[in-house]
């Protein structure tokens, strides 16, 4: 209630969407008017009227046309607060960022006082936060996407189905892999669900099977990573050539090395979960005769969250160079039009101009939703997979001790009975460690999703 309160009084006020935006280092390029056309195109500016032609009795009014060769220079100026308000979709951009500023306030709260309190049997009300950030992220990328399919012409549909169909494939490839390759633990996780469920609707003296088959339980997994692909199809080629237009842009050497991290984080985070080749090699390195592992493998995973939260962090901090070099599309698209030979009408000058300044939010939409989706699928990893911020012996990790305590998971069903808060507790750890190994894999796919439109994109322009 608190923060629900500073979000409707403070960030009206203060909001941290509009100082990423208008904190002035982002600068946009305002159009010419047509009397600046006009002078620059060796016309009168007062005393000349376009005459009218007659063609048939109807008069023809053509909008007035200047030499694409024309020598323009294009101002420069501060995004302000004032400018943000002709800004497409700065509403939802302002909410989704501010509300994620409250959630993640919410979220270090909440572990502050489990770390200091260490209360048992209550519910983590961050957990509530962070679903429902990524509920919004879910639907603005749902209509950003949708935009894309109203347009009859461009071939974007085109491109969101086939992407789908495409990520469809991979998942249900991906599905397939063994957990000797990939650190899923769906298998485990899976088995443990239905395990405790069927204890659990036989106590209630219901006849089951199982709540769902495996098979159908992958294939809902695919639909959703389809989904998750065909909404981040376009944000990834956005942010492939903000990469390279970035690149051109700076020529700091960190910068540029930063950039390349940057572009390559969703490779890395990726290979965080392939066994053969990042945790087999820390967990089981071969020393001469002997193997001895480097650090345990709650330390690994503890490692493997700050990896990722570390990768948000350069996200964001890269986001005002990628933000800028779209920018400066506008400059780009006026010097490639005065190597081009005819006329263009000064109407089409000006918007191909501003159309860049007005679909700012929108880029910055398509850099922000992503990020925001991996950073709070990684905080929910972190909770309802009982891992630590720290490092700690095994025995004294919060979560895994209440989740692999009770003796009721994984029992068999001609046993004994079972009393039934020892049953309910059961189901709901397995289903806490179902939802658990469905974030990982729903990680690495979003990760997966995102290294392949951005590599994509990035190889055609290298080509």
């Amino acid at each position: 209630m608190v923060m629900a309160s500073v979000i409707q009084k403070i960030i009206p006020h203060y909001s941290f969407a509009r100082w990423l935006l208008c904190s002035g280092s982002l600068r946009w390029y305002q159009h010419p008017t047509e009397d600046e056309l006009r002078s620059l195109a060796g016309k009168q500016q007062k005393g000349q009227k376009k005459k009218d032609r007659k063609y048939n009795g109807h008069i023809d009014n053509k909008p007035l046309t200047i030499p694409k060769d024309i020598d323009l220079q294009l101002e420069t100026k501060c995004i302000t607060e004032v400018d943000t308000l002709a800004l497409h979709y700065f509403p939802e951009f302002q909410w989704l960022v501010d509300f994620t500023v409250a959630a993640t306030v919410v979220y270090l709260i909440t572990e502050l006082y489990y770390s200091v309190a260490q209360p048992s049997g209550e519910m983590n009300i961050s957990v509530v936060w962070c679903l429902l950030v990524l509920a919004f992220v879910i639907k603005t990328l749902f209509s950003l996407t949708a935009h894309y399919f109203k347009l009859e012409e461009g071939g974007e549909r085109s491109l969101c189905i086939t992407f789908a169909f495409f990520f469809f494939v991979k998942a249900m490839a991906i599905l397939i892999v063994t957990e000797n390759y990939l650190e899923f633990g769906l298998e485990t996780g899976f088995a443990n669900f239905s395990d405790s469920a069927l204890q659990f609707l036989e106590h209630q003296g219901l006849e089951s099977q199982g709540p769902i088959s495996k098979l159908t339980f992958k294939l809902i997994l695919a639909l959703l990573c389809s989904l998750i692909g065909a909404f981040l199809t376009f944000p990834g080629l956005r942010l492939a050539q903000m990469h390279l237009d970035a690149l051109n842009l700076t020529t700091a050497k960190v910068t540029q090395t930063l950039l390349h991290i940057n572009f390559l984080s969703p490779l890395i985070m990726v290979l965080l979960w392939v066994k053969p080749i990042t945790k087999d090699y820390i967990m089981n390195p071969t020393l001469g005769k002997e193997s001895v592992p480097l650090m345990t493998e709650q330390t690994y995973d503890t490692l493997r969250l700050w990896a990722i939260l570390l990768l948000c962090v350069l996200r964001l901090a890269m986001m005002r160079h990628h933000l800028q070099a779209y920018l400066n599309l506008a400059q780009k698209g006026v010097e490639q039009m005065k190597k081009e030979a005819g006329r263009i009408s000064t109407v089409d000058l000006q918007k191909m101009v501003a159309r860049v300044f007005y679909y700012l939010c929108v880029i910055a939409l398509q850099y922000v939703a992503p990020l925001v989706m991996l950073l709070h699928t990684t905080l929910l990893l972190k909770t309802l997979g009982g891992h630590s911020w720290g490092v700690y012996p095994e025995d004294d990790l919060p979560c895994t001790h209440e989740m692999n305590s009770n003796p009721a998971v994984g029992a068999s069903p001609i046993a004994a009975p079972t009393p039934a808060p020892v049953v309910e507790a059961g189901a709901r750890a397995s289903v806490a460690q179902l939802f658990t190994e469905m974030l990982k894999c729903y990680m690495a796919m979003v990760f997966v999703v995102s290294f392949t439109s951005f590599s994509r994109a990035y190889w055609d322009k290298l080509m």
